[in-house]
């Protein structure tokens, strides 16, 4: 099972480490990323494989959206086959 993980949010120092490290706190593999910096917004989508979490998915986003109010950031995470329902033509 993977996860699109969506961060938006004035570019700081250090957000790609703190969202990687919970992953990492979660057993979650960071299977691909990418980002970008506009002037000073920051865009990031990461593809996580959630298979192996040590703990129940909606858990998992409830403290994605909790590390996004702490950094001042919108963090959003959805379960792939969501993703890919939403964005079919």
């Amino acid at each position: 099972m993977r996860a699109v993980i969506t961060v938006v949010g004035r570019d700081t120092v250090g957000i790609l480490a703190k969202v990687s490290a919970l992953c990492v706190d979660f057993q979650a593999n960071i299977i691909d990323v990418t980002q970008t910096v506009l002037e000073d917004l920051f865009a990031m989508i990461m593809l996580v494989d959630v298979s192996g979490m040590s703990l129940p998915f909606a858990q998992f986003k409830e403290r994605m959206a909790s590390l996004g109010q702490e950094q001042n950031l919108s963090i959003h995470v959805m379960h792939e086959d969501l993703f890919n329902s939403m964005h079919r033509i």
